[in-house]
């Protein structure tokens, strides 16, 4: 190996491990943020927009609904909007009522839910128990069911 050869080496190595950073992706992050007027709105929306990397802010205040969409960390603009905002940030859980298999499931049907939405049952680990029938649930159910030829038929 010749000196051209360590001299190339070192040329071509990235001066700080600023270059070395991970790209973060572009992405859309929703948030269930409490808005009770236009003040509070005025508030989320001032704490996203000097954030580095967002590229629009969206909040429907009706529902209660925050949406920034940029090239952002998901949690870090969660916990600025609570740092800056004081208010409690949790991530959108609800999704459209028809892409829920059972939108009426214990777990699924929330009062607080928008109109047309449930909670997504699937991905929310703290309801998705609930939305799950016990083994005693699945045998009483399946007692009097009319697919099982030995079920009870009183009626």
């Amino acid at each position: 190996m010749g000196i051209v050869d360590v001299v190339s080496e070192y040329c071509s190595m990235p001066r700080s491990r600023r270059y070395l950073k991970k790209r973060k992706q572009f992405q859309t992050v929703e948030m269930k943020v409490r808005i009770d007027c236009e003040g509070c709105e005025r508030k989320v929306k001032k704490a996203m927009e000097d954030m580095q990397g967002v590229s629009s802010v969206e909040v429907t205040a009706k529902q209660n609904k925050v949406t920034v969409t940029g090239y952002v960390d998901a949690a870090k603009v969660m916990r600025r909007v609570a740092y800056k905002t004081g208010k409690l940030v949790e991530p959108w859980p609800y999704v459209p009522y028809d892409t829920v298999a059972h939108p009426y499931a214990p777990g699924a049907y929330d009062k607080k839910a928008p109109a047309g939405y449930v909670r997504n049952v699937v991905s929310d680990p703290s309801a998705a128990p609930l939305a799950r029938a016990s083994s005693t649930e699945a045998r009483y159910t399946t007692a009097f069911s009319d697919e099982n030829p030995n079920a009870c038929s009183v009626m």
